[in-house]
């Protein structure tokens, strides 16, 4: 038996390998990814329905019902910033646009008055989640499925199975109304989301909701208060689910008391796809409404091919449940490796 002994000659270290460029750490984001698979179910929605897709008829109706749902990921989103959950935005959006209608059609409120009610409503009831959740230091997924369960009793109370129609001609005009072929709703809800990327990019408070998420502890340290936080994050949270209410009066025309049951899902779906982290300290505004735009798709499709709307549900949830185990593993990889 033989052994050989292998010598290693010293080279001199060459010049540092150079930063990959703005392109390279472009294309490597999660938002590109969303945008690629965006344009491949648009184009293949398109090619399956025979050019259908780019009517002008449709492509208003999609971006009309795209505005709630980009509102309601970030209703959830603002909640994930400091590692919380907040089970209660999809019924709350109901109750918000319940008591708005009502105020209309019962109380004989104008409609500015009710539609500003709707979005003080829902900040009132984010406000005292976040403060049930400080005061009681009971976790936010129990507290916010207790308050959703209370919401969801009071909104079927405002009306019972009754449905509130023709509240206000004024909010049906606005929710059909276009500028350029693009439905106002739908320019209110991206209004709304680059509002939020400046708060979380650009102000203090945001900047202390992603300090908390990220660290509580040394958020702690650097002055920051946690409890203040998680009270702002759930107010906001109640805040944009009124605004969400006010545009589904104005999309629907009609509201019942099952206004909001499907909207939980989705709520989850746009901001963890979109890159959200669920641990808290990272957002992603254009994440989340790139992928409550293909969670739209999906529903667009299941509408055209008379799928199982179960199967949906479905194909949803494993994804989250997929994108939240990847991101569970790259984390483990990644103190390991360190």
């Amino acid at each position: 038996m033989t052994s050989t002994v292998e010598t290693t000659t010293t080279r001199p270290a060459g010049p540092p390998a150079a930063p990959p460029s703005r392109l390279r750490r472009t294309v490597r984001t999660s938002e590109f990814t969303l945008v690629t698979l965006a344009v491949i179910g648009f184009v293949a929605l398109t090619l399956t329905t025979d050019g259908n897709m780019l009517s002008a008829g449709t492509l208003a109706a999609f971006f009309r019902f795209l505005a709630v749902p980009m509102i309601i990921g970030l209703a959830q989103m603002v909640v994930l910033a400091i590692g919380q959950m907040n089970l209660s935005v999809g019924v709350l959006t109901g109750f918000c646009a319940m008591v708005a209608a009502w105020a209309m059609l019962e109380a004989g409120l104008p409609a500015p008055l009710a539609v500003a009610g709707a979005m003080l409503l829902g900040a009132a009831v984010g406000l005292g989640n976040g403060l049930l959740v400080v005061f009681t230091r009971i976790n936010a997924f129990i507290v916010t499925l207790a308050t959703m369960t209370i919401i969801d009793g009071l909104r079927y109370g405002v009306n019972g199975p009754g449905t509130y129609q023709d509240y206000s001609a004024g909010l049906a005009e606005l929710g059909q109304a276009s500028v350029l072929g693009l439905p106002v709703v739908f320019l209110i809800a991206c209004a709304v989301a680059a509002m939020v990327w400046f708060f979380f990019a650009r102000t203090v408070p945001g900047r202390h909701l992603l300090a908390s998420g990220g660290s509580p502890f040394a958020a702690r340290l650097s002055g920051v208060s946690n409890d203040r936080s998680i009270v702002l994050a759930h107010a906001l949270s109640g805040l944009l689910a009124g605004v969400a209410a006010v545009l589904t009066l104005a999309q629907s025309g009609s509201v019942n008391a099952t206004i909001g049951d499907d909207l939980l899902l989705p709520s989850f779906a746009a901001p963890i796809i979109g890159g959200v982290a669920l641990a808290g300290g990272v957002v992603s505004v254009l994440g989340t409404c790139l992928a409550a735009f293909i969670v739209r798709l999906v529903d667009v499709a299941q509408a055209q091919f008379a799928i199982n709307r179960r199967w949906v549900d479905l194909i949803v949830g494993a994804v989250v449940l997929g994108v939240v185990l990847s991101g569970a593993i790259r984390a483990k990889l990644s103190r390991r490796s360190s």
